[in-house]
C-alpha cells in the first residue's frame, strides 16, 4: 500500500517527530546539540516556520511549529536533515543514514492541544527518566518559556502570550501548566497521531480540515464500506 503523503497546510500548528534509525544516538555530546539548535534556527528563519517549542533527546526530537508555507517544513526538516546528517558523521567518523526514515508529523488543534503539546515536550526529559524537573534538561525550550533564557529559535504562539498580560504573568501561569502536567490519554494521543500522520483535534476542526486537503486527514473506519441492498418488491 503506498504511503500517504504528510499532512501539512500553512497557518496550523504542527507536532513534528524526527528519530535516530533503529534508536540510535543522535546527539552525542553537547557540540551536537548545539548544532541541532543552530540549524534548526538558520533553517526556520530562511523557511518561513514559526517553531513555537522543542526538545531534542539523545535518539530523537520534537518540533512544535506552524509553517507559513506549503512548502515551508518540508524545505526546513529537509535542509537541517542534511545538514546535522552530513557534520555528524564527519565529526563522528562514520557514514550512512542516520534518521528512521522521514520525519512525521500532524496538525493539532490550536486551542486543544497547543499548550497540551508544548507541556508533552517539556516534560519528555522526564518520562525518559533523564531528570527529575523539565528545567534541568537544557535541549529544550521550557526555560525561554519560563523566562530563564532568551531562545533565537523559539517563536511564542498567541495562546503563549495570551497566559498573561506581563511577562511574569505568562511565566507564572505556564509554569502552573507544566506542573500539573498532562493526562496519559493526551500523552498517546499526541503521540498516535504524530506517528501515523493524522490531524488531533475536534470533529468539526477535522471536518473542516478535510475542505483543505485533497489527502484524508483521519483513519478511515474499519470494515467494508456499506453495501446497497436491493429490495425485492413482491
Amino acid at each position: 500500500m503506498a504511503r500517504l503523503p504528510r499532512l501539512t497546510l500553512p497557518g496550523y500548528p504542527h507536532h513534528i517527530i524526527q528519530r535516530g534509525n533503529n534508536r540510535q544516538m543522535i546527539f552525542a555530546d553537547k557540540q551536537d546539540f548545539e548544532t541541532m539548535l543552530a540549524l534548526l534556527t538558520e533553517s526556520a528563519q530562511k523557511f518561513g516556520v514559526a517553531v513555537h517549542a522543542y526538545v531534542l533527546m539523545d535518539n530523537h526530537f520534537h518540533l512544535l511549529a506552524t509553517p507559513s508555507t506549503a512548502e515551508a517544513l518540508p524545505l526546513m526538516m529537509q535542509a537541517v536533515g542534511r545538514s546535522y546528517v552530513r557534520t555528524f558523521n564527519q565529526r563522528h567518523g562514520r557514514s550512512g543514514t542516520l534518521w528512521e526514515g522521514r520525519y512525521r508529523s500532524t496538525l493539532i488543534e490550536t486551542e486543544r492541544y497547543l499548550l497540551a503539546c508544548m507541556v508533552y515536550l517539556d516534560l519528555n526529559p522526564v518520562r525518559a527518566g533523564r531528570v527529575a524537573q523539565p528545567g534541568a534538561w537544557p535541549w529544550s525550550s521550557h526555560a525561554h518559556h519560563l523566562g530563564q533564557r532568551s531562545d533565537k529559535l523559539v517563536t511564542p504562539h498567541a495562546l503563549y502570550w495570551a497566559l498573561g498580560n506581563t511577562p511574569f504573568a505568562r511565566e507564572a501561569a505556564y509554569a502552573a501548566l507544566v506542573q500539573a502536567s498532562i493526562g496519559h490519554g493526551e500523552q498517546v494521543a499526541l503521540t498516535d497521531a504524530a506517528l501515523r500522520g493524522w490531524a488531533l483535534g475536534s470533529a468539526d476542526f477535522v471536518a473542516a480540515l478535510q475542505k483543505k486537503s485533497p489527502r484524508r486527514v483521519t483513519k478511515a473506519k474499519p470494515g467494508r464500506p456499506p453495501s446497497v441492498r436491493k429490495i425485492m418488491v413482491k
